[in-house]
């Protein structure tokens, strides 16, 4: 018997006891304040959250954000936040979007208990741009702050094939000899406006 007969067998006569899923119910983490607990979680991983009124006051603070100002390639797919001078309908190749500077997207839901935000592909057509992007901002609304992950898998639903991913703060790396570098493979920065907060 070669080598990987025998680890395979061994793998076999190992097998673990069957164990029936843990129950999804539970006193599971509540805040008190869910949304300064999803701002201050946002700011602990690196990223820059805002409470705002409404759209017009994302807008007023965007183009006092110095990343943006200096912005040349610019997608926004929010109504009212953002300048759109990319045509991502009219991009056939997501390499195509390399020097993308700025994009602003919509957030479907955040979590209060890790600060990260729900999004999709759902009226995207190339979701690289969550993470070939510069500088990212996020926009979700405040109602929609859920406390814990077992209250956001509650809220996730695929009727149809697709993506999706939850993204908390800017894109960090860290290698052996503990130098954190953020922007590494992804979004340099993270902006989240939870408007009507």
């Amino acid at each position: 018997m070669d080598s990987k007969q025998e680890i395979l067998g061994a793998i076999r006569r190992s097998a673990v006891p069957r164990a029936d899923l843990p129950s999804m119910e539970g006193p599971w983490i509540t805040y008190p304040n869910k949304t300064q607990q999803f701002l201050d979680l946002v700011t602990s991983v690196g990223g820059r959250p805002l409470v705002v009124a409404d759209v017009a006051a994302a807008q007023a603070d965007l183009q006092q954000f110095a990343p943006y100002a200096t912005a040349k390639r610019i997608f926004s797919n929010v109504a009212g936040i953002g300048d759109n001078n990319v045509d991502l309908e009219a991009v056939s190749d997501p390499h195509d979007l390399e020097d993308l500077d700025f994009a602003v997207l919509p957030g479907d839901f955040a979590v209060a208990e890790n600060g990260a935000i729900w999004v999709t592909d759902r009226a995207l057509k190339h979701r690289v741009v969550y993470f070939i992007t510069q500088h990212l901002v996020l926009v979700v609304q405040a109602d929609q702050i859920v406390d814990n992950m077992p209250q956001a898998y509650a809220r996730l639903a695929f009727p149809e094939a697709g993506f999706g991913a939850f993204i908390s703060g800017p894109s960090k790396t860290a290698d052996i000899e503990q130098s954190l570098v953020v922007g590494a493979h992804g979004a340099r920065s993270l902006t989240v406006y939870v408007i009507g907060g």
